[in-house]
């Protein structure tokens, strides 16, 4: 029963073919039989998936229930939910307990949806891969000798292998897109602003934006639907505009940037994502080639831009204000040893790089240099809408790569994200559906739409989950 889509399961609930204590039990029951080898939470919560379930059935019952209720869901680590520990991916976090409910979760909680557990992530959010998780990697629920991708892995592979029906995640560089290509779901990256920051762990809080993971395009806009609302709590919270119009394929005018099928795209990615463009061209869009001139500089921008704000933000973890605290002589000693054992490599790796790009005699020629880019990148996409309604194209150059295989190689691991940052970058809404297999491995396509077009890239999606 776990396996059917949110609507599905809403017409079980309310003929009272099932219970949401059933379907609470189903997930759990679930996640005992695969999490020694897939590792997609961080932490179970059956005591709060058991009372979520009793007050979803009350509400059942009452013949008002909204669209989750009862409906079991994961929570990324990153996102607070009262009385349960949140780490992050990150010893330096290891013992925190939530004392609040991010707003997305005390949104999730009026549905009446019902939390089974935490999810895996690289620490802070630092990684494609969920490799750089201080508590074990995330396995692929594809090939379990292969990542789930990152940093919101976990999310994603408690998706994928029906250890929950919908799961939330957080998208700084990629991080929903990516796992969602990765494993063969439906992942959302909205508008920024459009869903609440309140309450979330922050890496590079002008890119973080958390959104949903399903298995449909239909459930994940659900979700979306159910959390982006504008919040008093949160500055960047914006009001989304009212859409009631209907979309379809026909006469739909579809971009494929030229810089997106170049060197360094895999073959068989490509052909994948060729084959899905031919189906949407089949069933009446218009395929259309656009420049994106700038993207090129993108990755270039981001990681200064976002290991700058990381640097920033991961200032308040000294062991006095949060964070690890180790006994220590000296305050000067006292920083260096929690901030050393608290922080894993690639942690101290961004905050050092961040630092240098922030330093006096390089803020001009990095970080500074690295937003005028990304006004250059906001520009590009804008020419291209003039064009063309949609954007479609790869989520990640490569198929789902093994684990390992670039852990060591830094380098490597952040060119995965080329195709996903520029979006960021540009404040923009993406959406990964499945497109196509290779190998017995899922591929990406990512539809990128203007900002707050949410509505347009569900209903592409849904219509190409149609063909």
């Amino acid at each position: 029963m776990i396996e059917a889509t949110i609507t599905e399961l809403q017409e079980a609930l309310r003929a009272r073919k099932v219970s949401a204590r059933e379907l609470a039990k189903e997930s759990l029951d679930s996640m005992e039989r695969q999490e020694g080898n897939l590792h997609a939470f961080l932490a179970r919560t059956p005591e709060l998936a058991f009372e979520s379930a009793e007050r979803a059935d009350q509400m059942l019952a009452q013949g008002n229930a909204p669209p989750l209720c009862g409906i079991p869901c994961a929570i990324k680590d990153a996102i607070l939910v009262e009385g349960v520990l949140c780490t992050a991916g990150s010893l330096m976090l290891e013992n925190y307990t939530a004392p609040y409910d991010a707003t997305v979760v005390r949104l999730l909680r009026e549905q009446g949806a019902v939390m089974v557990g935490k999810t895996n992530t690289d620490e802070f959010g630092m990684g494609a891969s969920t490799e750089n998780s201080a508590f074990g990697a995330t396995r692929n629920p594809r090939d379990p000798e292969r990542v789930p991708g990152g940093s919101s892995g976990g999310s994603a592979a408690a998706v994928a292998a029906a250890e929950c029906v919908f799961a939330l995640g957080e998208d700084t560089g990629g991080s929903i897109r990516l796992p969602a290509g990765f494993c063969g779901v439906v992942g959302l990256r909205p508008t920024y602003g459009t869903v609440s920051r309140h309450g979330v762990i922050s890496l590079a809080s002008s890119f973080d934006q958390v959104g949903p993971f399903a298995r449909t395009c239909r459930d994940a806009e659900i979700v979306y639907e159910a959390i982006a609302h504008k919040d008093p709590k949160e500055a960047t919270s914006a009001e989304r505009p009212a859409s009631k119009k209907s979309f379809g394929l026909k006469g739909l005018r579809i971009g494929a940037p030229k810089e997106y099928f170049t060197e360094g795209l895999s073959s068989v990615v490509e052909q994948g994502i060729r084959s899905a463009l031919g189906k949407l061209e089949g069933a009446g869009a218009v395929i259309v080639e656009v420049e994106l001139p700038n993207v090129k500089y993108g990755l270039a921008a981001y990681y200064v831009i976002n290991t700058s704000e990381a640097s920033a933000n991961l200032a308040r973890y000294d062991g006095l204000r949060y964070g690890l605290h180790t006994p220590a002589s000296t305050i000067k000693e006292m920083y260096e040893q929690n901030r050393s054992s608290g922080f894993g490599d690639e942690v101290k790796r961004r905050i050092i790089l961040g630092t240098f790009a922030l330093s006096a005699g390089y803020y001009e020629a990095y970080y500074l240099k690295a937003q005028k880019v990304r006004t250059l990148l906001r520009q590009d996409f804008e020419r291209a809408f003039a064009s063309v309604d949609v954007i479609a194209g790869p989520v990640s150059p490569v198929l789902p790569f093994k684990l390992g295989e670039r852990s060591s190689d830094p380098l490597a691991m952040y060119l995965v994200d080329i195709y996903t940052v520029p979006v960021n970058l540009a404040g923009l809404p993406g959406l990964t559906i499945p497109a196509a297999e290779a190998d017995g491995l899922p591929i990406g396509m990512q539809l990128v739409g203007p900002q707050f077009s949410e509505p347009l890239l569900f209903g592409v999606g849904k219509a190409f989950e149609s063909l």
